[in-house]
């Protein structure tokens, strides 16, 4: 994908970056953000994004989620994350959680992983896709870079993840906006 500021973007998704997703990357750090077009209405992917306690409902990765406290600004969750990736748990804090505007903030502040200072924003924004509803979903993160590791690695490596999560939030989505259009089969 592209890296915040570079071109690739309409002209409404830079936008909503420039509003929404205010990283600074530092001198040894990498930063992206990443599109997803989806075939489902806000409210609907909203749900699932929105749940900081429950990732596992689209994030492929996560096989466990605990939350400690009440869900809400500064809330931490503990991840448990799959086999065959380079971690077994990540520590993660919830930096924002905006309903108004569906916006989702965590910082990564621990964990066998090495995911250092990784921050990431995800915005969701109402589009029309085919006449129908449907939800324009941008993720931007910054991360340092591991040593042994370059910038272009450490970026595609987090980008091949969020474009993973992206899909299945998609998939999921999409599911469940297609069960709720669903007519009833009795109805003659």
């Amino acid at each position: 994908m592209n890296e915040i500021g570079n071109g690739g973007l309409n002209n409404v998704e830079m936008e909503h970056i420039r509003r929404h997703h205010r990283h600074e990357p530092g001198e040894n750090q990498c930063g992206s953000a990443l599109v997803k077009h989806i075939r489902a209405p806000v409210p609907q992917v909203w749900s699932l994004v929105r749940r900081f306690d429950q990732p596992q409902k689209y994030k492929p990765f996560v096989s466990r989620c605990v939350v400690r406290g009440n869900l809400e600004i500064g809330s931490l969750r503990e991840v448990d994350v799959k086999s065959g990736l380079p971690a077994t748990t990540s520590t993660e804090r919830l930096e924002l959680l905006d309903d108004n505007e569906h916006i989702l903030s965590i910082r990564i502040i621990g964990g066998d992983h090495r995911l250092r200072n990784y921050s990431s924003i995800m915005s969701l924004h109402p589009e029309i896709i085919d006449g129908r509803p449907a939800t324009l979903v941008i993720e931007s993160f910054v991360v340092d870079i591991p040593d042994g590791n370059t910038k272009d690695e450490t970026c595609y490596f987090v980008e091949a993840l969020i474009k993973c999560n992206l899909k299945s939030l998609a998939d999921v989505s999409e599911g469940l906006a297609v069960q709720d259009r669903t007519e009833p089969i009795d109805r003659m």
